[in-house]
């Protein structure tokens, strides 16, 4: 088996959505660095739709994160009325004081300019669904960003916008209207050492020259799914404990 194999193994498994940062600076080559890998993300038709808002201003970050800490509220509605066991395991937390991405020293907004959808050489054959090839393009550059950071030792989280929040932040930032921010990044140095990762077995979403059915999860199974996902993570999203308590 290739080096270059184990070493992007290793990478996948390595990278982590990391929730709480120390507030030890990154080098600025470490920025472009990730940059210059997300640019070489695959896109539909070579399209390249994406830009990327760089910021490091504590006043700026602040405010990005006091417009996202008004979203979050927002959906807490929503999670609330789930059943505690459906329940996102950051529901109320953001009431409690519990850290986020607010210490965050960069913050890299992942735009998008929607203009590149004529771009797309399939255009007349898919109209009407272009958009998910543009989301995707998006999706590639942010996947892009976050193995860079892991590669240079860094943590990083993947924060996914609203409509509402992302005009907000289109605003804040000076980004064009026919633009999108699908999602911000923080980056950073993790306060904390995460523990590891869970993935579904290759045994269960393997699937040989057909859909296997008896791999077929049944909808009482998703619910099962889901609760089971959310008790493993209850718990680790905010409270590992810091580098200096281990």
């Amino acid at each position: 088996m290739s080096s270059e194999y184990e070493n992007l193994l290793a990478l996948a498994k390595k990278r982590r959505s990391i929730r709480r940062y120390s507030s030890e600076p990154i080098p600025d080559d470490y920025v472009e660095k990730i940059v210059e890998v997300a640019r070489w993300a695959m896109s539909g038709a070579n399209a390249q739709p994406w830009e990327f808002v760089v910021v490091k201003d504590a006043e700026k970050r602040k405010k990005i994160f006091e417009l996202y800490s008004i979203h979050r509220k927002q959906t807490d509605v929503f999670n609330r009325v789930l059943i505690p066991e459906l329940r996102h395991p950051v529901t109320g937390t953001l009431d409690v004081g519990q850290p986020s991405f607010r210490d965050a020293p960069v913050i890299i907004a992942v735009c998008g300019d929607t203009r590149t959808l004529l771009a797309t050489s399939l255009a007349a054959e898919i109209m009407g669904y272009e958009r998910f090839t543009y989301h995707s393009n998006i999706a590639n550059a942010t996947m892009m960003i976050h193995l860079a950071a892991a590669s240079l030792g860094l943590g990083s989280q993947w924060v996914s916008t609203t409509p509402i929040w992302e005009g907000e932040l289109k605003a804040l930032l000076g980004v064009p209207e026919w633009y999108t921010i699908s999602q911000v990044v923080p980056i950073g140095y993790a306060d904390y050492s995460p523990i590891p990762s869970y993935r579904r077995e290759i045994s269960e979403i393997l699937h040989e020259e057909k859909f296997d059915m008896a791999k077929f999860r049944k909808d009482d199974e998703i619910v099962d799914y889901v609760a089971d996902l959310r008790k493993r993570s209850r718990g680790t999203y905010y409270m590992p404990k810091r580098k200096t308590e281990e």
